[in-house]
């Protein structure tokens, strides 16, 4: 079994969590962790796509909620295609891939919006099979570090969508 798991990360706490459930999901797959400006547009030959960013502005980040990060924030990284672009990208897949997303969020204050379930929409858009719900971990202010326990739970929703999606048989 192949996975992919396609990651944008401004502060590196997006990439931990894409790594964390990469990790998780290495039982079972060899899985390919690749952040938005290097992951492939065409996805026929995976078995698993998994795509995680943070939420901007209630959603997926934009190129102006990106630069905004790094002039205001002072983001380390500015991905010059973001999760967002990817998807509009993203060639619709021969057969149903199953697919998941995640996003990370500010823990306080709680904002509505998910960049996950965002994602997760066009994903569905795209005729990829969608059944698992999209997961959400949380970080301190923009910059984070991720809260305790974070990491942890990435791995552990790793062995649940492979349990849901039956991929252990």
């Amino acid at each position: 079994m192949r996975a992919l798991v396609v990651y944008e990360s401004l502060w590196g706490n997006t990439e931990k969590v894409a790594r964390a459930v990469a990790a998780g999901l290495a039982g079972i797959a060899t899985v390919d962790v690749l952040n938005s400006d290097a992951a492939p547009v065409k996805v026929d030959g995976y078995d698993l796509v998994v795509v995680g960013g943070p939420t901007h502005a209630f959603s997926m980040t934009r190129a102006t909620t990106r630069a905004e990060a790094v002039k205001s924030h002072s983001a380390p990284h500015e991905p010059a295609r973001g999760i967002r672009e990817w998807l509009n990208e993203l060639d619709r897949p021969v057969t149903a891939i199953p697919a998941i997303a995640f996003d990370t969020r500010v823990d306080k204050p709680r904002l509505p919006g998910s960049a996950a379930k965002s994602a997760k929409h066009e994903l569905r858009s795209l005729g990829f099979e969608t059944s698992v719900k999209q997961e959400t971990f949380r970080v301190h202010g923009y910059e984070g570090p991720l809260l305790d326990g974070e990491l942890e739970r990435a791995r552990a929703w790793a062995d649940e969508v492979i349990a849901t999606l039956g991929l252990n048989s």
